[in-house]
This record gives C-alpha cells, sequence and structure tokens, in this order.
C-alpha cells in the first residue's frame, strides 16, 4: 500500500514512525526524524514525494492498537496539535473506516506452519526457516539463526522490516560491513543489585508519564521478567553449622527496605516474578529452572532468548539459549517493548576436539579458552563452539565455558542445543513433553544439531580450534581472569609478581622483603602470615557452583585430606556458597558435605557472595597482620572476576581457581607453592602429603556424580523456589501501582532523571570549556568505575550516611544501596585502587580540583565544578569500562556531571551505558592517546558537536580543542542511529517515555 505526500512535514510524520522503532532510512532527514512532528493531514494527489509504507505500517500510523511486540509512536500530536487533528478528523475516520475492512497481513504468513505431535495434534505452529527454501540459510551459524528467527516472527515492516530480515540472512557478506538490525529478546533476567534501580527507575517513569498527562500504566514489562535475589548475602559468618540461618537474618536486617521494595514491584508490575533471597544465583537458577529454550506463547514457537542485567547472563548459552549482558537502562527499554538495536556480529567458530585429560576440570578449560580468545579478539562477537569434542562436554562445562563471555570479551559464548542439551533438561526436571516440543521445533527448524548426522558446513568470520587434551591444570591472576598461569608454573611466576613492577603481573616488593614472617596471634593460637598466605579460599559463584563435577570433586578432595590427616588452618577464611539448593542435596546424597565441614567450608548462604566482593570481615587479628605488616595476602576462589579491590580490600593478590584447587591451596595455606614438587603438609602418619594424594581422578568424580545428582532433586528445589522463606514471606507491602517514595530512605529514592522533563527532546550538544576530572591509562574497569563492595568510613558515601543517621555497622555494600542515587553519586569512582595520571601516582579516590590545586574525593572535586557552572570530562586509555555491565558505571559519571569521556577503546556495554545516560564517548584515532597528543589533564576541553541532531554521523569525526592551543581529531562513538537518537533525547529512559507519551 502507498502513502503520498505533497509536504515534507508529512515526510516527518512518517520519520517519526521510524524513530520510535528505532529503525533509520538514509532517506529520511533526521532533523525531523528525532524532533516533535508537525501534523499536516497526508495529500492523495502528489505523486512527486512518493513514499511507500507497508499495510501494517499504515494501520499503525493512524491506529493505536497495537500489538504485544509493536509498540512503536503513534504520529498524532499531543495536546498542544489536537485542533489540527480534529481538523482532518473526517479524513482520517473515512481512512481507518476503508482499511478496516483489510486484515492486517504478517510479511511472511507464507512460512507460518504447523508442528505435528507424533502421535496427532500439534505442539503448535512456527515460522518455519527452511520453508524459506534458501540455501544461504544452511551456511548460517546457529546463534544468527535465533536472529533470523526473531526478525522473522517480528517482521511488521515497521519495527522490524523485510529488510531486516535479509541483511540477517546475507549474514556472510552483510556482517563484515557492521550494519545494524533490531532484535527483541523472548525476555529480561535481573539480579537484584541491577534489579533494584530497574525498578526503581520504573517506578519513576510511572511518576514522569503521569506528571507529562499519560497513562502511568502504560509503563509496564511488555516481555516476562524474572528477578533472583542473589547479590545480596555476604560472608559475615563462616566454618559455622549455623552460617546460613546467620547471614540470612543479616542480610534480612540490612536489606529489609530494598527487598520489601522488590516484593512490592513483583505484584505493581505485570509479567515480574521475583524469585526470593536464600534460592541460589541467579544464572544456576536460569540454567536449572528458568531458561525455556524453546517457548510457547498462544501456540507459537519460538527460540527462547534473553538480555540481562548481569554480565554472566551469558551462561545460558551453555543451554542453546542465546543470552548477554546488558545494561540496566538498556534492559528497561526491551521491558518496555523497544526493539534493541545492534550490529550485526561476526562468528567466532571455536572447534573442540579430543578429551580432557585425568584430573583436568572445567575451570582449566575455561580460563584456558578465556586466554585463547582474548588473544584472538573477540569485543562484540559471538563465538560458536562445535566439533567432536562437544560429546566430551556435560551441560555444565559447556555453560561454565559460556559463563565467562565477558572475561574473553565475546557478546556470546554460544552451544547450540544437542543430544547433550536434551540429556541435561530431563536431569533437570523439565517434563517429557517439554523436551519433545523443543526437540521437534529445533530440528524442523534446523537449529538442532545431531553429531550422529553428517555435517552441513557453516561459515564462520574466523575460526580457532583447541584439542582438549591439551589442557592442563591452571589458575588466573593476580589480578585478571585472563592472566592463565599453568599450575607447574605458579610458584615461579608469583616469585616474579613480587619482584615485577607494579601493574597487572607486578607488586615491586623489594628483594629484602620478599621473605617477611608476620606472627600473630589468633585467638590464643600462634599464627603466621607471609607474601601469598592464604587468608580468604572461597568455594563461590556460578561460575563453577552450577557444575556437580567440580563441586563434587572439591569434595573428595577435602574427603582424601581428612582421611590423611590435613587440615585448613583456623585462620583462612574458608566458605562454600552453592548457586542452588540442588548442591547441597547432591552433598549430602553422596555423604561429602562432612568433609567440607571439617575442612571449614561450611555452606554460608545462596548467593554470589565472595565473587562480586561481599566476603565479609577478616579476623582482626588477621587483618592487622596484613595491614601493620604490609603483607601481599592472596584469595583462592572458584569466581570469574579478581580485579583489584575487588574480592576483599586486603588481598592484592586474587587467583581464579576450580572448586578442588581452591581447596588445595586453603589446604597448603598459600599460593608459594610447587605441588608437583612441594608437599602440602603432613599427615596424621608424620609423612608428607602431596598434591597427587588429594586430587581425584575423573572416574572417581564421574562415579560420585553418576549415582548422587538426581532429577528429584531439582524438581523439589524448584516447586518450592517461588513460595520463599518465612522472612520473606513476613515482609508486608502496600497494594497500590505507584510508589511512595520515602525522602528520608537511604535504600530506596526517586531518581533525578526525570525532573522537569518536556514533551520536546533537549536536542544534541557539543562540550564547552571543560575540566578534567579524572585521567586515566588503560583498562580502567567498572569495578574502578561503579561503586562496589564496603562503603569506607572516611568516603563522601560514609559521610551521607553517618549525616543521616546510619551507624557504620549498617552501612552494608554500594551494591545494597543501588536504589538510592545520592549514595551511588558518592560511591562512584570510589575503588582504593583508583589509579588517576592527575595524582602523580598516589592510588585512591581522590582527583585534583584543577582550578584551585586542592587534591579531594571525586564526588567532592565533580560537586565543586557542578556548583561553578563547569562541566567535566575523563580521559582514559584501551579497554575502558571492561567487566560487569553496571548501569551505575554510567549513571555516576553522569550524576557527576562528566559529558564524555576520551578513551583508547570502549567495553562494549559500557559505551552503549554511556550513550543511554547522555553522556558522549570519544575514541582517540589509531596511534593516539592523552600521553603521545601531550594532554596532561590540566587543560580545559571543548568538543564541537552540532546542535542539529540532522548533522551529526554515527562513527563521525570530530574536532576537540584545549585552552591552550592543542587540537586532535576523535571518533564519536555513536555507532547506530538509535543512539544518535537516545543522545537527541538525553538518554534511552527519556527516548522511551516521549515515545509512549506519543501512543
Amino acid at each position: 500500500m502507498y502513502i503520498t505526500s505533497s509536504s515534507s512535514a508529512s515526510a516527518s510524520a512518517s520519520a517519526i514512525l521510524r524513530a520510535s522503532r528505532a529503525r533509520f532510512s538514509p532517506s529520511v532527514s533526521r532533523t525531523s526524524l528525532l524532533s516533535p512532528p508537525k501534523f499536516t493531514p497526508p495529500s492523495l494527489t502528489n505523486n512527486n514525494q512518493l513514499r511507500s509504507l507497508s499495510f501494517s505500517s499504515a494501520v499503525r500510523s493512524l491506529r493505536c492498537s497495537y500489538p504485544r511486540w509493536s509498540h512503536g509512536v503513534d504520529w498524532r500530536s499531543p495536546a498542544t496539535l489536537r485542533h489540527q487533528i480534529r481538523a482532518v478528523a473526517p479524513f482520517v475516520e473515512r481512512f481507518q473506516r476503508k482499511i478496516a475492512t483489510m486484515a492486517p497481513e504478517h510479511p511472511f504468513k507464507g512460512i507460518f506452519t504447523s508442528l505435528p505431535k507424533p502421535g496427532g495434534g500439534e505442539f503448535g505452529k512456527f515460522y518455519s526457516l527452511p520453508a524459506l527454501n534458501d540455501p544461504r540459510i544452511d551456511k548460517l551459524p546457529y546463534s544468527i539463526r535465533i536472529l533470523l528467527e526473531s526478525a522473522i516472527r517480528n517482521c511488521d515492516n515497521f519495527q522490524v522490516t523485510k529488510d531486516d530480515v535479509e541483511k540477517i540472512i546475507d549474514w556472510e557478506n552483510t556482517s563484515p560491513k557492521q550494519v545494524e538490525i533490531p532484535f527483541k529478546p523472548a525476555r529480561v533476567l535481573l539480579q537484584d543489585f541491577t534489579g533494584v534501580p530497574a525498578v526503581v527507575d520504573l517506578a519513576s517513569m510511572r511518576d514522569a508519564m503521569g506528571q507529562l498527562g499519560g497513562d502511568s500504566n502504560k509503563i509496564n514489562p511488555l516481555v516476562p521478567v524474572d528477578l533472583v535475589i542473589d547479590h545480596s548475602v555476604q560472608v559475615d559468618v563462616a566454618r559455622s553449622e549455623n552460617a546460613v540461618q546467620a547471614n540470612m537474618e543479616l542480610e534480612f536486617k540490612r536489606n529489609k527496605e530494598r527487598f520489601a521494595f522488590l516484593k512490592w514491584g513483583s505484584t505493581a508490575f505485570q509479567n515480574m516474578l521475583v524469585v526470593p533471597p536464600g534460592s541460589g544465583i541467579v544464572h544456576q537458577v536460569n540454567l536449572e529452572y528458568l531458561g525455556r529454550v524453546v517457548f510457547n506463547t498462544d501456540g507459537v514457537l519460538y527460540p527462547d532468548s534473553v538480555v540481562g542485567t548481569d554480565s554472566h547472563t551469558t551462561m545460558i548459552d551453555g543451554l542453546g539459549v542465546a543470552g548477554w549482558g546488558v545494561g540496566g537502562i538498556e534492559a528497561e527499554a526491551t521491558m518496555l517493548g523497544q526493539p534493541m538495536s545492534m550490529v550485526l556480529p561476526g562468528v567466532v567458530g571455536f572447534k573442540l576436539n579430543g578429551k580432557l585429560r585425568n584430573g583436568v576440570t572445567a575451570t582449566d578449560l575455561v580460563l584456558t579458552v578465556t586466554q585463547m580468545l582474548r588473544k584472538h579478539g573477540v569485543v562484540g562477537k559471538f563465538v560458536e563452539f562445535y566439533g567432536d569434542g562437544m560429546g566430551e562436554l556435560s551441560l555444565a562445562d559447556r555453560a561454565t565455558i559460556a559463563n565467562m563471555s565477558p572475561e574473553y570479551g565475546a557478546t556470546m559464548g554460544f552451544f547450540p542445543v544437542d543430544h547433550v542439551t536434551l540429556q541435561y533438561l530431563k536431569l533437570t526436571g523439565r517434563s517429557d513433553e517439554t523436551v519433545a516440543r523443543i526437540e521437534a521445533y529445533l530440528r524442523a527448524n534446523k537449529m538442532f544439531v545431531d553429531y550422529d548426522e553428517p555435517q552441513a558446513e557453516r561459515v564462520y568470520s574466523s575460526y580457532l580450534q583447541l584439542d582438549l587434551a591439551d589442557v592442563e591444570p591452571c589458575v588466573s591472576g593476580p589480578k585478571r581472569p585472563h592472566d592463565r598461569v599453568p599450575l607447574r608454573e605458579m610458584k615461579a611466576d608469583w616469585h616474579s609478581c613480587l619482584s615485577n613492577k607494579v601493574g597487572f603481573k607486578g607488586f615491586a616488593v623489594p628483594k629484602e622483603a620478599q621473605d617477611k614472617v608476620a606472627k600473630f596471634s589468633f585467638h590464643g593460637q600462634p599464627a603466621e602470615l607471609k607474601h601469598g598466605s592464604v587468608v580468604i579460599a572461597a568455594i563461590t559463584s556460578c561460575t563453577n557452583t552450577s557444575n556437580p563435577s567440580v563441586m563434587l570433586g572439591a569434595a573428595l578432595v577435602a574427603k582424601k585430606a581428612c582421611e590423611l590427616g590435613l587440615k585448613v588452618k583456623p585462620w583462612i577464611k574458608t566458605s562454600l556458597a552453592p548457586g542452588s539448593g540442588v548442591v547441597t542435596k547432591y552433598l549430602q546424597k553422596s555423604g561429602l558435605q562432612k568433609y567440607f565441614n571439617e575442612q571449614g567450608f561450611h555452606i554460608v548462604g545462596y548467593g554470589c557472595t565472595t565473587c562480586i566482593g561481599n566476603s565479609g570481615d577478616l579476623d582482626e587479628s588477621v587483618a592487622s597482620a596484613i595491614s601493620e605488616n604490609d603483607i601481599l595476602a592472596a584469595a583462592v576462589l572458584s569466581g570469574n572476576r579478581n580485579f583489584e579491590g575487588r574480592v576483599h580490600p586486603l588481598t592484592r593478590a586474587n587467583y581464579l581457581a576450580s572448586p578442588p584447587l581452591v581447596v588445595a591451596y586453603a589446604l597448603a595455606g598459600t599460593v608459594d607453592i610447587d605441588f608437583d614438587k612441594e608437599p602440602i603438609g603432613t599427615g596424621k602418619d608424620g609423612k608428607s602429603v602431596y598434591f597427587k594424594d588429594i586430587w581425584p581422578t575423573t572416574e572417581e568424580v564421574a562415579e560420585v556424580v553418576q549415582s548422587s545428582v538426581l532429577p528429584d532433586m531439582f524438581k523439589s528445589t524448584y516447586e518450592a523456589i517461588t513460595k520463599g522463606n518465612p522472612m520473606w514471606n513476613e515482609l508486608t507491602v502496600p497494594a497500590a501501582t505507584s510508589y511512595a517514595w520515602d525522602p528520608n530512605s537511604t535504600y530506596i529514592h526517586e531518581p533525578p532523571y526525570f525532573k522537569n522533563m518536556t514533551l520536546n527532546p533537549p536536542g544534541a550538544h557539543g562540550v564547552k570549556d571543560a575540566y578534567c576530572l579524572l585521567n586515566f591509562g588503560d583498562s580502567i574497569t567498572t569495578d574502578h568505575i561503579s561503586p562496589a563492595g564496603s562503603i569506607h568510613r572516611d568516603s563522601p558515601a560514609a559521610k551521607f550516611l553517618l549525616e543521616r543517621g546510619v551507624d557504620p555497622k549498617d552501612f552494608n555494600s554500594y551494591g545494597s544501596r543501588r536504589g538510592n542515587d545520592e549514595v551511588m553519586a558518592r560511591g562512584t569512582f570510589a575503588n582504593i585502587r583508583l589509579v588517576n595520571k592527575l595524582l602523580n601516582g598516589e592510588v585512591g579516590p581522590k582527583t585534583v580540583h584543577i582550578p584551585t590545586g586542592e587534591k579531594l574525593y571525586v564526588f567532592d572535586a565533580a560537586m565543586r565544578y557542578k556548583s561553578a557552572g563547569y562541566d567535566t570530562i575523563v580521559l582514559a586509555g584501551a579497554e575502558y569500562g571492561s567487566g560487569s555491565s553496571r548501569d551505575w558505571a554510567a549513571k555516576g559519571p553522569m550524576l557527576l556531571g562528566v559529558k564524555a569521556v576520551i578513551a583508547k577503546s570502549f567495553e562494549r556495554i559500557h559505551r552503549s551505558n554511556l550513550v543511554g545516560m547522555g553522556v558522549i564517548p570519544l575514541c582517540f584515532k589509531d596511534g593516539q592517546d592523552a600521553d603521545t597528543l601531550g594532554l596532561t589533564g590540566h587543560e580545559r576541553y571543548s568538543i564541537d558537536l552540532p546542535s542539529n541532531i540532522g548533522e551529526i554521523r554515527p562513527g563521525q569525526d570530530v574536532t576537540v580543542t584545549t585552552d591552550n592551543g592543542n587540537s586532535f581529531i576523535c571518533t564519536v562513538r555513536f555507532d547506530t542511529e538509535v543512539e544518535l537518537a537516545y543522545f537527541n533525547h538525553g538518554g534511552i529512559l527519556p527516548y522511551a517515555i516521549r515515545n509512549l507519551m506519543k501512543q
């Protein structure tokens, strides 16, 4: 169907349709696209400016009837233009009557077909990829086929067009060109640290809608949202049979207000499931319970896909579900029906051959894969695993590899569904009917891999290969997850780190101080610490606690050590935090939990704990021995992150290791050991005990897994998961759909993002005479930027809490206070390991206030600039923002007044989050950085960006000038047209509100 137009205003109206769905045609003027439309009735007489719209587009532009997946913006104008609408009402009514007699048709209705059941009837209907009869589809990576199916199913030639579908089918040719496509995930996954600010933002958006005269109840998730409360439990109590109960009581005491707020959200917002505290780690719950693999919604079958506000959402890729981490603000837009705009990614094909050697674990494998992929370079790409070695990897092993996608830099580490997947689905309690439907659908739609059949050759952007037999035991550290160290080289590597200059592999400890011994009394018992002494040994994190092989393997190490008479030293803080209640059941079934307990690895709770810095305090005597003697203490954990300052402020060396190795290092008491040559300790018979004496064989582990991990354990655990626990069930919440903000709350606070918001977008802007707030080098992570871990007693956040009567013992963590922007802004750039060039070598959360030369906390300096009316920028090196997908790493700088970040390169999610908060990301040209350009950070910076959004193009060059006459060219990292729309609106959330207002 065609609509002709005789005016640019009418073109502007249709352009607004495109803006609302974040899809842009080169022929559309972005000046009109990104500003409010002037209403002019369409003319049917002038063919000079013929504009083609699909029938469904026409329907949606003239009628406010949108299906669940289509939330475009009606171009009819707001209140100020109502009289113009009334003037053309007769025309609109005639047109509506005409098209009302015509049923809208799906562009791909011809491939919408039935999936029959073997015994009669049907599983449902689906959009059939084979029915397209396009040979290019057979060569597509499986991960790209999921994007293709989504585009076909959601194609309305409005939010998703036939051109988008063609781009994906032609992936082999289009992906190198960085083309943009829309993607609509099937669901959204949250944890409580990121979930609280998301629900806060949704509640605040409801208020903003009401203040603008709209329907506040339009702010509601339109896709399923699952929120698992797992990030709040801390290891306050360890080495105790009562640790789980004691830590949960403290968790509820600290977080009662937050938990009540989330419980309110679960009733106030539709389509939202909240899994209560004490249930498990979000990604393990997702893997074992929430993952659908194939959805059946109203009889329509389609692949499960998910975006989550935690970067390790990728763990679900091991189940054949396409999932990855996004910022909280992107997740909120997805909840509200906005399509994600993404660059069609390249896919690295990773071929696995052979079999792991005896005694080698999935953790050893993932650390090896992480190092290989980091070296290969996979940022912004999918990684898809295939090959004969796939049959040798359990589903849990695959999930371990997929989990660490953020550490190797990929968007996804994808394992297509095969027989191993189906076996896992049955093991975890999915019904036979469900598994049969999943297999039938995926086979019918060419998304199932059957390694018993000849494999069609698939095309990948690049290729890697690994023989599993080449993998050897290893750890990673001491400061980054991709710095792999083979176990046989650990002692030598440790001594190199002691001597090397300060860096990712260096601590610069003088030779004469490397053998220092700190003697102290631990509860009346003589004790000592040296450099490399282990003070934290934690079996923690979704990466490993979801894998029965490594969990039961660790328990076997503990058992062998007990039998030989070895014991973990009492001053080492040991802990075991399973990712779900299933782990406890199979540890008890195997009879091995008692050996964990004997070595101090009592269960402390069901959550992330040490992996995210919730390690709790060290014993005061241990902490004093470390601090007073400047001991380089170590933590060994089965986690996925070991960045500086993350695990514990007093452990400067942090090593990622498999759960069995965590137990082994706890028994040794130090990382300064060669397990091949040196004994771990002395047994009860007086003989030396070596690593080989306590290490179980692969067969021993497999035997106990086979006999102890049973389907009924999963069924019984998850049947009870949403019933909560007594403490959760006792929380009372109001029934209102709008939240009653408490101005005195230090946990939940109405954010300022929508104050004084207008219907019209504020427009684009440059930066004029900004001061440099911080000047960084390479690898500044979101752990450095975002408020994380404990709140230090002399910090701006602590001062804020003290002024409001909060006792230091009740400060809780930054993560627990993510719902309060006033606390979080004060905690931005508050990492104690922050290296800011403006401080000339001093490490810590401070900066120099350039006009006065004063050294201030970053927050205090930022507020001084803001109060004086000055903008600020940040200078940075390579990989700025790597780490977890934390929205506060973007929200915090925005609240501090940072208008732009100029870096050598950005991590994918963080760059997108900066854009989502209206902060301009700029990249130096290749070969340039602040140092080569002679920038010290003491200059004032101006960024020449047009005020007219129509004059800005994705990836264009802009000029940056300083007040001392320096001038250089940068690339503005608005990577897509939709990101320009966000920038024009002041961020993604105001953009979403204005679109909903126009519906």
